[in-house]
């Protein structure tokens, strides 16, 4: 049985956070640029972002991995790593914290002995899909299962927040399924998920929040629905009898007025997209007499790149053990 979670106060507490890194041509890269954001006990915020968005860099200082430039973090209502220290808070990276020549239980076990309570090393490994794996060597694990291992780790100390970065990199399809079905049952009891994903569909499926980043900065905030519809509006579609493709369209925007719409007629079918569908399916309904009326938002997909002017390609390229000098706050 897990501990009672404490759903008193923000989980995550981000405020006017930057952070800033002096290349080795001399120049500052500013990597995390103002970023304020409040996650509360039991969400599950997902970060978009393209490469270099600083999506990485703000989950280390979350993990109090690096310090910030300026701006405070706050974990619990303390510093982040106190929360780890206290084991509010594991992550889940994508890569490194193993050890190739120890067993996937040898491994749990040595991690299991530097906390003062651990779950039981069946336990973990049960939840992280591994208990077959057990007995076989890390370095004879494939990426993904590595990836099983490190959640198997994460769940010892019974966190409260968990911490993803880019988790199924380097996981085929079916491991990826498995190891969000996984996450969704912890998710299920109250705790707190921050995660980090390239996967577009992981972020609409599994978060019920999305943080998108781009340039160091948040640039949208909300659930999948509200921030396609930040990003592109809504398309509202129906059927009118009217005959005539061109007489269509010339009596849909006569109908519209001056409201801001983009017009497509398919036939006796008509797809309007507007920041404003509410009006769009008023004139629909009551001014066009229109039928089959149906209401969409874009895709994810679309609205990051309205957003970000980028694509999802591949996974952050962040350096973690980043050489360069930091800028002084």
């Amino acid at each position: 049985m897990s501990h009672t979670r404490d759903t008193a106060g923000p989980a995550v507490e981000l405020r006017a956070l930057h952070k800033s890194f002096r290349t080795r041509g001399g120049d500052p890269v500013r990597a995390v640029d103002g970023v304020d954001l409040t996650v509360s006990p039991g969400e599950v915020v997902g970060f978009l972002g393209p490469n270099g968005a600083g999506k990485t860099t703000t989950l280390d200082m979350l993990l109090g991995l690096t310090e910030p430039t300026s701006g405070t973090v706050r974990v619990y209502g303390g510093g982040a790593r106190q929360a780890i220290i206290d084991g509010r808070v594991s992550a889940v990276l994508q890569t490194g914290g193993l050890l190739r020549d120890l067993k996937v239980d040898e491994t749990v076990r040595l991690i299991a002995s530097t906390y003062t309570d651990p779950k039981p090393v069946g336990e973990v490994l049960e939840r992280a899909g591994i208990t077959s794996l057990a007995k076989r060597q890390v370095s004879k694990c494939s990426g993904g299962e590595q990836q099983r291992l490190r959640f198997a780790l994460a769940l010892l100390p019974d966190p409260d927040l968990l911490v993803l970065d880019e988790p199924t990199a380097g996981m085929d399809v079916g491991a990826r399924l498995e190891f969000w079905d996984a996450m969704r049952a912890e998710a299920e009891e109250g705790r707190t998920v921050v995660f980090a994903t390239h996967y577009m569909e992981e972020a609409d499926s599994f978060a019920q929040r999305i943080v998108m980043i781009a340039g160091g900065r948040i640039v949208a905030d909300g659930s999948t629905a509200q921030i396609r519809a930040q990003a592109t509006g809504r398309v509202v579609s129906g059927d009118l009898r009217q005959p005539g493709a061109e007489a269509l369209d010339r009596l849909v925007r006569e109908a519209l007025g001056g409201l801001d719409a983009d017009v497509v007629v398919s036939g006796h079918r008509v797809s309007i997209r507007s920041a404003d569908s509410d009006e769009v399916a008023r004139v629909m309904l009551n001014e066009l007499g229109a039928v089959n009326l149906e209401i969409a938002t874009e895709s994810l997909e679309s609205a990051f790149l309205l957003l970000t002017g980028q694509r999802l390609d591949a996974p952050d390229s962040e350096p973690r053990d980043n050489s360069d000098e930091e800028v002084p706050a």
